[in-house]
């Protein structure tokens, strides 16, 4: 990753004050061509670089321009390790232990260890070579196709691939479906068979409504119901340990809002005989409806 590089670049100017482009490179694993232009980042950055000819000649930052103790703060650098190793957890690469090899020994990288995050779920394989690919296909500008499975069926789709997202604790590439002629948002977990075409797309500009993901759902669908104490810490974990009123018999009370029926029973069927459904009076019948489909389902 650039961006690890050049602060690898910064720190061993701070650590070593004079190195040449050739030690650069070979630290790097990169030309010297590349270092060169990375030089030329960082002084439009604002940290002027000075390279020197001669036998002690290399390149340094300037005399008297001052950085505090390191560029970075040691809980930035922390924050740093830690997204890195966050990104690791779905990815193939390693950018973490390669920027800390990089830059050395350093107490930013013990507090990083303090806080572990793992991304990746329980599909880690299939999920690190989805996001390779769909990470190669954006930087080649490249469409990609794949089959998809949702709510209305199965599809096969052609998108051109902008942005991986991590939103609702899961992972979406949302991308400009060839079919639809608009942006839409597919869950990695539904898709499989996942390729890159040959087939080249011109990077569109896109709307940022678009990119306020989750908007168009709207939770003002309210439902009464009733939760048996035994399920609190599920209520708490989904909804804050202020959502509920707890009442004399020990049921907790709630009133919440719900995107669509649909989910709501999904939501309620999930508790078994630990919820019951007070309101409004068409979700009480949609629950009967369903409760009594399922119990035919086991008696036929």
């Amino acid at each position: 990753m650039k961006i690890d590089r050049l602060i690898g670049i910064i720190t061993t100017l701070q650590q070593k004050k004079i190195v040449t482009a050739p030690y650069l490179a070979e630290k790097f694993e990169v030309s010297r061509r590349t270092i060169n232009r990375d030089i030329e980042e960082i002084c439009k950055a604002g940290i002027p670089i000075v390279t020197t000819q001669g036998v002690n000649g290399g390149i340094s930052i300037m005399d008297g321009f001052s950085l505090d103790t390191t560029v970075f703060t040691e809980q930035e650098l922390a924050a740093i390790f830690t997204g890195l190793k966050s990104l690791d957890s779905v990815s193939n690469s390693a950018s973490a232990e390669k920027l800390a090899q990089k830059i050395g020994g350093s107490s930013a990288i013990r507090l990083a260890d303090n806080m572990v995050i793992d991304l990746s779920s329980f599909y880690k394989d299939d999920l690190a070579a989805k996001i390779d690919r769909i990470k190669q296909a954006m930087k080649e500008s490249k469409c990609i196709t794949f089959h998809y499975c949702y709510n209305k069926g199965e599809a096969d789709k052609l998108i051109e691939p902008y942005l991986i997202v991590f939103k609702w604790s899961d992972w979406y590439v949302f991308g400009f479906c060839k079919e639809r002629q608009d942006f839409r948002l597919y869950k990695l977990r539904r898709l499989w068979d996942l390729q890159i075409t040959d087939e080249s797309f011109v990077v569109r500009d896109i709307p940022q409504e678009k990119k306020q993901f989750g908007a168009h759902m709207t939770d003002d669908y309210v439902i009464i119901a009733v939760y048996d104490a035994s399920v609190k810490y599920r209520l708490v974990e989904e909804y804050g340990h202020n959502s509920f009123i707890e009442q004399e018999d020990g049921m907790l009370y709630t009133e919440w809002g719900f995107t669509k029926t649909e989910a709501a029973v999904e939501w309620f069927l999930s508790f078994g005989n630990k919820v019951k459904v007070l309101g409004p009076p068409e979700m009480v019948a949609l629950m009967k409806n369903t409760l009594d489909s399922i119990k035919n389902l086991y008696e036929s």
